[in-house]
């Protein structure tokens, strides 16, 4: 449960990065009141822990009806992470300018919480991808799909909290952080996902080919 936890909390956080996020999120709502932006920070955090738990807990379910295997899930979602944590470590400023572009046509706090601000500003679909990978790595016992959904699912949770206060607090962070060092976090975020999805690539190549990974 703890390993699910960790290795989850990691790859979510670095795909969904709120805090580098909160710094775009603080200039597209720049408009709005004090209340409405604190309204909007609890609403996106609601909406995209909803949507981050369903993914994680169905999604892979959904994908395994239509005849995938776990093993092909597994290599396309790790080629999937890690094409998307390639893109963000090379070139952050077009991430930037894209959810600029996501937000920008938001509309009355209640309209725009779930779209676009929920989906696809905050867990679009990179980020969903990445939380039905993670729902493919549930272990073959039996006993262990228990412990590891309560991992996965407090991972999401922790981090639907993260992306509430992050945007709540977003002005506070832009003071802190600024655009630079957003981007130097995006970076070092997208560097760690980028070893997350080639681990889960080799776990999907392990399961396809019957191999077993050398002893150290």
């Amino acid at each position: 449960m703890t390993d699910s936890f960790l290795l989850a909390f990691s790859a979510l956080f670095s795909i969904v990065n709120p805090v580098a996020m909160a710094v775009i999120f603080s200039q597209v709502t720049a408009g709005r009141s004090s209340g409405e932006r604190s309204q909007l920070a609890r609403l996106v955090g609601g909406y995209s822990a909803i949507v981050l738990l369903l993914a994680l807990w169905a999604g892979a379910y959904v994908l395994n009806f239509f005849g995938i295997s776990l093993a092909a899930l597994r290599i396309a979602g790790g080629l999937v992470v890690a094409e998307r944590a390639w893109a963000l470590l090379n070139a952050p400023e077009a991430h930037e300018a894209k959810k600029h572009e996501q937000a920008a046509p938001a509309g009355t706090v209640e309209e725009s919480a779930f779209f676009p601000l929920t989906i696809p500003f905050t867990t679009g679909p990179g980020t969903i991808s990445v939380a039905i990978t993670f729902g493919s790595t549930r272990p073959a016992d039996p006993t262990g799909v228990g412990g590891f959904f309560v991992g996965v699912s407090a991972a999401a949770l922790v981090i639907a909290v993260l992306i509430w206060l992050s945007y709540r607090f977003a002005d506070q962070l832009v003071a802190l952080l600024g655009p630079t060092r957003a981007r130097i976090l995006t970076r070092l975020c997208a560097f760690l996902l980028f070893c997350v999805g080639v681990q889960i690539l080799l776990n999907g190549v392990v399961d396809a080919f019957g191999l077993r990974p050398a002893a150290v």
